[in-house]
């Protein structure tokens, strides 16, 4: 029985971690990945202390910073499904279920899928969803990056260093994102952009050579070798049914980080707090861990 229990390992998780751990709490972390989002990420300038960081860099540091304090981690465990009972919630895991009087679900979001012909046939040959894991693998070949925002505006910039042309499909009018990513995206004579556009369907032999792409009614193909999936992320909150989402999937919380059930608390990207940045959730992962302690101290 624990006092407390934390899902996922994020920035949200690992602050959460830490700040339990100051408090002497028994607790264990739950986690499929360490880093989350982070980990993924390439280039990070507006984390405060480092004018320019690494996205698996800053991740490390977080690791590193929860190792001090001899934290209990269960890693490889998707969580499945949470209850509560009484006074008591279960997590149930792929490997098993685990007990405790107060959790915390910082389990932040997953990449949102194309769901078009070929998506699933070329996962891990060609087509991925990670440009900070996977883009070396495509030194001098030409890509396609799905998406406009932040996420595919990072990947172009990783990728600009080391693949041939950039092709952006973007589904909006324009490219959305920061300004400042966005002009050095557009500055590179290597990327074009595809505006009021998307991808119709992947096709390939072994690994990927080409994608058509829909663009004001009419289709073209474009040859390339790699395709990046940027088109946004969803909530990572399938198992927690327990508590109210709004419409998007998102965990609904107050600013005490406290959901609709008594004793469970989420922070991150997997709640509704507005902006998903690195810097916000490490902060909503603090609240929840003092909001947790607080729950428990109150208790007894």
């Amino acid at each position: 029985m624990y006092d407390l229990i934390i899902i996922g390992a994020g920035p949200a998780g690992i602050t959460a971690a830490v700040y339990a751990a100051r408090k002497r709490m028994n607790f264990v972390v739950i986690t499929n990945d360490i880093g989350g989002q982070a980990a993924w990420s390439g280039d990070i300038e507006n984390y405060t202390g480092y004018q320019f960081v690494t996205g698996p860099d800053l991740v490390s540091k977080f690791e590193e910073h929860m190792k001090k304090f001899n934290v209990s981690v269960k890693e490889g465990e998707p969580v499945a499904d949470i209850k509560k009972n009484g006074d008591i919630i279960t997590v149930k895991t792929n490997k098993g279920e685990y007990e405790a009087r107060v959790i915390i679900i910082a389990s932040g979001k997953i990449s949102r899928e194309l769901g078009v012909p070929g998506e699933k046939e070329f996962k891990n040959k060609g087509l991925t969803y990670c440009a900070t894991c996977d883009a070396p693998l495509f030194s001098g070949k030409d890509v396609a990056i799905i998406g406009g925002g932040n996420s595919a505006l990072d990947a172009a910039l990783q990728l600009i260093k080391i693949a041939g042309k950039v092709y952006m499909i973007n589904i909006a009018s324009q490219l959305g994102g920061d300004a400042i990513m966005r002009e050095k995206v557009m500055a590179n004579s290597k990327v074009k952009v595809f505006n009021n556009s998307q991808v119709a369907s992947i096709s390939g032999g072994k690994m990927v050579t080409s994608i058509k792409v829909r663009q004001e009614g009419k289709e073209r193909e474009i040859p390339v070798g790699g395709v990046f999936v940027e088109a946004g992320l969803s909530p990572n909150s399938g198992f927690a049914k327990a508590v109210e989402m709004n419409e998007g999937g998102e965990i609904k919380v107050n600013c005490r980080n406290e959901t609709s059930v008594p004793g469970i608390f989420a922070a991150g990207d997997v709640t509704n707090v507005p902006e998903k940045q690195i810097i916000i959730a490490a902060g909503e992962g603090s609240k929840a861990a003092l909001s947790a302690f607080r729950y428990l101290s109150q208790k007894r």
